[in-house]
């Protein structure tokens, strides 16, 4: 592993990754052809968070949160940090303190392939993170690691500068290159959404809304009136 902080990215559009935003983890990994949804063991801190950035990308060796504070210094107003580990670990790495660093670079929310802890802190500043685990177990700082470089978190590869879109739903990271498009895709989607909302409200069934019943009984279902008898 190189060990390099890479200081100027590449970020995808500040006003495409807000559009992204608007529609949510579950809707952008739909409009993304079900790509870049990171794994479910990845949850909110604290309910009721929510985070679209672009992504810092810090590289760490488990139980070491050292990198993490090299990374605060190449962060800008609306990134995510992204940090992904060496090796499986579930050590809080990432506290209140942390996040008041992050807080004041503007820094959106923390996705993190660890633990984190400080939870009640955190909720009361409004600060989101994503993590593999609570954890109250320190770190230390000892071994060096890499800032913006790919990483895999949650079995997902993040390139720095890639959108990054989290809620209670979990996370979803959109290419660079693909952020626009998949915007477009997914306000499309958004807007079908509504109409077919409009209906199951008034009543219509899905069944019948999504054209359901020739190939349910194409594949066999049978509707009797009543129990067959012993």
């Amino acid at each position: 592993m190189k060990t390099v902080v890479v200081r100027n990215i590449p970020r995808a559009d500040a006003d495409v990754v807000k559009r992204l935003g608007a529609l949510g983890a579950s809707t952008v990994h739909e409009a993304y052809g079900r790509s870049g949804l990171m794994r479910p063991y990845l949850r909110p801190a604290w309910a009721g968070g929510e985070a679209a950035g672009t992504a810092v990308t810090v590289l760490a060796q488990p139980g070491d949160n050292w990198m993490i504070h090299v990374a605060v210094e190449q962060c800008r107003p609306g990134d995510i940090l992204v940090v992904g580990c060496t090796s499986d670990n579930t050590d809080g790495m990432f506290g209140d303190l942390l996040a008041t660093s992050l807080k004041a670079r503007g820094v959106m929310g923390l996705v993190i392939d660890a633990g984190c802890r400080d939870v009640k802190s955190l909720r009361e500043m409004g600060f989101p993170v994503w993590s593999k685990a609570i954890s109250a177990k320190g770190t230390v700082k000892a071994a060096l690691g890499a800032v913006n470089v790919p990483v895999v978190c949650a079995g997902v590869n993040v390139v720095p500068g890639d959108a990054v879109i989290a809620d209670d739903d979990g996370v979803v990271v959109v290419g660079r290159k693909d952020a626009a498009e998949v915007a477009a895709k997914g306000e499309k989607r958004r807007a079908d959404e509504e109409g077919k909302r409009g209906q199951l409200a008034a009543g219509v069934l899905g069944l019948d809304m999504y054209n359901m019943r020739a190939a349910l009984a194409k594949a066999g279902l049978v509707y009797v009136d009543k129990p067959d008898s012993d």
